[in-house]
C-alpha cells in the first residue's frame, strides 16, 4: 500500500475552548439525532436536581417555548457569580464555556451529582446558537447571554433580588440537529421519573406548543415508580418491598412487586441518571434477590426453580448515589464502579430475606409464579419447535389437516381467514382465490387465553394451527419478519355466537401476539345479514335500518324477497365470495391500537376476560341500556 499523504506532529489538530463539542457532538450527546437533542434538557434540568439532592431545591420548571428553545428554572443556591481566580473570569461563565470545569469534581460543592461531571451546562452552551442565564444570588439578579457559545458580554447584575436559584434558557443550533422536535411525552416522562427520584421536589412542566401544563410531586418516591411500572396488570399481592438506606457511602432506594402478567420491567439510576445498560449496581440487585429466593426455598426445594423463571411480571426501580460514579460512555448508559456491585448486593440480600421471611405468603405467591413461569417456558419451547418444523407439511395434517393454504409467497398480498366452523369453511375453500387467500377452519370456540394457562393454551389443537399457520411464533419467539399472511381476517357468523368467538381471538391475538394488532395485521370480515331478491336484482344489506330504508322506498312490493342469513354456513360460494371474501366488495374492519393506550386496552381485556367476574357484571350492567340486536 501507497500512502502519498504525510502525517506528522504538525498536523495534529488542537481543538480549544468548546470547538471539540462543535466538532464531534456525538461524543458528548450521543447522537445528533432527537435522543441527543432532547439530552440538552436533562443536562440543565440534572444541574438543578442535584441542587435538590443537596437540599437546597425544591422547585424546578421547564417550559418548552413555541419557538422551540427551552428553559429550565430552578430555586435553588444559584450559580456562583464572583470571580474565579484560576480563569480569572466569573465562576458562571466559566460553567458554561470551559469544559470540565464546575463544583462537581470535589465533594465541596456537591456530595452526589448527576450531569456530565462539569461538561453539561457548557456542552449546551456550544451546541445552542443562543443561550441566555439569568441567577439570583447575595441580593442580586446577574444575567449573561452567549450565541454559538460565545459569551455576547461579561455577566453583570442588572436588579436587586431576594430570591436565588438559576434560570436558563437555550435555542438548539440547527446546524448541529438534523430535526429540532420536541417530544411532549419522552419529556413527560423523563421528569416524572425525576420526581419519583427525587421526592420533596415539585417539577412544572410546560409546553406552549403542546398545551401541556403538568406537575410532579411523589412523596412515595421509588416505591410509587415500581408500581407504576406495572401498567395496569393485576398485582401478585399488594405491599411491594422497599427500601431506603446506606452503606460504605453508597445510598441505596430499591422497590419492588410482581403483577399477573409476564413481562419484566426493571430501570436502574445512578445519581437520578437511567443507566439504561445496567451496571454493576443492577448487577448486585438482581444477584441479592435471586440469593435470597433460593436461601428462603432451603436445598431440598432450590431446583424447582432457576433464576431465568424469577423475572415474570416484575417490576422494580434500583436507584443508588455515591460520589464517585464511574460510567462506561460519556453519556452515562451504565455503571462501571466495581466495588458498588458487592456493596450493593451484600445490603440488599440482608434487606430482602427478611423481607421474604417477614412475609411468606408473598413469597409463596412469588415461588409460585416462578414454577409456572418454568412450565411456560417448557410450553414456548415446545410451540418454537412448532414452529421450526413448519416446513413439514404433514405437521399441519397430524394437528388439524384444515388449513387451505394460498399458492402465492408473497406474505404481502396473502391473507389467511380464521373461519368459525366446518362449514363454513368448506364454503369459503371454495370461493376463495387460491392464489392470495388460504382459509383455517376453526372448530367451535377457542380457549379463553385470559383465564388460561400457557401449557394448557399451547397444547389446544385449534391454536397450535393458528400458531403454525402464522409462522411468527409468540411472546419473545415472536419474529414478524416470518409472517405468511400480512392480512388475517377473523370471519364469524354475524350473530352472538360468532362475536363471542371473534372476541375470543382477539384475546389471543392481544397477548399473544401483540404486535399483529399493533401494525394493524389482523381483521373482521363483515358478512351480511340480509340478501334482498327483487327480479335478478340482489343486494345485501349489513344491518336492520340500511334494509328497512330501502324497502320503505318499495312500498311493501309483493315481489321482494328478504333472506336472513344465520350464518355464514348459509350462503353458496358466490354468495360468500362477492359478499365477505372478495377484496373489491366486501366489508373489513381493521383492528389495531395506539401503543400509547395500551394500558387502557390492557384494562378492557382484564375487566371483559379475566376470571374477575364482579368488574364485567358492573361493565355490562353500566351499558346494557345501550345494547341493540340483542340475539335471544
Amino acid at each position: 500500500m501507497v500512502v502519498d499523504q504525510e502525517y506528522d506532529a504538525d498536523q495534529l489538530m488542537i481543538l480549544e475552548g468548546l470547538e471539540a463539542v462543535k466538532k464531534r457532538p456525538g461524543m458528548y450527546i450521543g447522537n445528533t439525532g432527537s435522543s441527543g437533542l432532547h439530552q440538552l434538557v436533562y443536562e440543565i434540568v440534572d444541574n438543578a436536581v442535584d441542587e435538590a439532592l443537596e437540599g437546597h431545591c425544591s422547585n424546578i420548571e421547564v417550559t418548552v417555548h413555541r419557538d422551540c428553545s427551552v428553559s429550565v428554572c430552578d430555586d435553588g443556591r444559584g450559580i456562583p457569580v464572583g470571580t474565579n481566580t484560576k480563569a480569572g473570569l466569573s465562576a458562571l461563565e466559566v460553567v458554561f464555556t470551559v469544559l470540565h470545569a464546575g463544583g462537581k469534581f470535589n465533594q465541596e460543592g456537591y456530595k452526589i451529582s448527576g450531569g456530565l461531571h462539569g461538561v453539561g451546562a457548557s456542552v449546551v452552551n456550544a451546541l445552542s446558537k443562543k443561550l441566555e442565564v439569568h441567577v439570583w444570588q447575595d441580593g442580586g439578579e446577574y444575567v449573561q447571554f452567549y450565541e454559538y457559545g460565545t459569551p455576547l458580554e461579561p455577566v453583570k447584575r442588572i436588579a436587586d433580588s431576594d430570591r436565588t436559584g438559576t434560570f436558563v434558557r437555550f435555542w438548539p443550533d440547527e446546524h448541529t440537529f438534523s430535526n429540532i422536535e420536541w417530544d411532549t411525552k419522552l419529556l413527560e416522562r423523563r421528569l416524572h421519573e425525576t420526581a419519583y427520584l427525587t421526592s420533596g421536589v415539585t417539577i412544572h412542566f410546560i409546553s406552549e406548543i403542546d398545551g401541556v401544563d403538568e406537575i410532579f410531586q411523589e412523596k412515595k418516591g421509588v416505591e410509587s415508580f415500581a408500581r407504576s411500572l406495572n401498567k395496569g396488570e393485576e398485582l401478585l399481592y399488594e405491599k411491594a418491598f422497599y427500601v431506603n438506606t446506606e452503606q460504605d457511602g453508597i445510598a441505596m432506594e430499591v422497590s419492588f412487586i410482581h403483577n399477573q402478567a409476564f413481562s419484566e420491567e426493571i430501570i436502574s439510576f445512578v445519581n437520578n441518571i437511567e443507566t439504561a445498560e445496567g451496571g454493576t449496581h443492577l448487577a448486585g440487585f438482581k444477584s441479592a434477590y435471586t440469593k435470597a429466593v433460593i436461601y428462603c426455598l432451603g436445598e431440598e426445594k432450590k431446583n424447582k426453580i432457576s433464576s431465568e423463571d424469577l423475572w415474570e411480571g416484575f417490576a422494580a426501580v434500583v436507584s443508588i448515589k455515591l460520589p464517585e460514579p464511574q460510567f462506561e460512555g460519556q453519556t452515562k448508559q451504565k455503571l462501571g464502579n466495581r466495588k458498588v456491585r458487592n456493596t450493593v448486593e451484600k445490603c440488599l440480600l440482608e434487606k430482602i430475606t427478611v423481607f421474604f421471611e417477614l412475609n411468606p405468603d408473598i413469597f409463596n405467591k412469588i415461588v409460585d409464579k416462578a414454577q409456572a413461569a418454568k412450565k411456560t417456558r417448557e410450553a414456548v419451547r415446545a410451540a418454537r419447535n412448532l414452529v421450526r418444523k413448519k416446513e413439514e407439511v404433514s405437521f399441519l395434517t397430524s394437528v388439524s389437516g384444515k388449513l387451505a393454504d394460498c399458492a402465492s409467497r408473497e406474505s404481502e398480498m396473502n391473507e389467511l381467514f380464521l373461519v368459525e366452523g366446518d362449514s363454513a369453511g368448506g364454503s369459503a375453500k371454495e370461493a376463495r382465490n387460491r392464489k392470495h387467500q388460504a382459509i383455517l377452519p376453526l372448530r367451535g370456540k377457542i380457549l379463553n387465553v385470559e383465564k388460561t394457562g400457557m401449557k394448557r393454551v399451547l397444547e389446544n389443537l385449534e391454536i397450535q394451527s393458528m400458531i403454525h399457520a402464522i409462522g411468527t411464533g409468540i411472546f419473545e419467539n415472536f419474529e414478524y419478519e416470518k409472517l405468511r399472511y400480512h392480512k388475517i381476517i377473523i370471519m364469524t357468523d354475524a350473530d352472538v355466537d360468532g362475536a363471542h368467538i371473534s372476541t375470543l381471538l382477539l384475546t389471543f391475538f392481544f397477548r399473544y401476539m401483540p404486535k399483529l394488532v399493533e401494525n394493524g395485521n389482523i381483521y373482521l370480515a363483515q358478512p351480511p345479514l340480509y340478501m334482498v331478491s327483487y327480479g335478478k336484482e340482489k343486494l345485501y344489506f349489513y344491518d336492520d335500518t340500511k334494509l328497512q330504508e330501502y324497502l320503505s322506498t318499495r312500498d311493501k312490493d309483493k315481489n321482494i324477497r328478504i333472506q336472513r342469513y344465520k350464518g355464514l354456513g348459509e350462503m353458496d360460494k358466490e354468495q360468500l365470495w362477492e359478499t365477505t371474501m372478495d377484496p373489491e366488495q366486501r366489508v373489513l374492519h381493521r383492528v389495531n391500537y395506539d401503543p400509547e393506550e395500551y394500558e387502557k386496552m390492557n384494562c378492557i381485556f382484564l375487566k371483559l376476560m379475566g376470571e374477575e367476574v364482579e368488574p364485567r357484571k358492573q361493565f355490562i350492567m353500566e351499558r346494557a341500556k345501550y345494547a341493540q340486536n340483542i340475539d335471544v
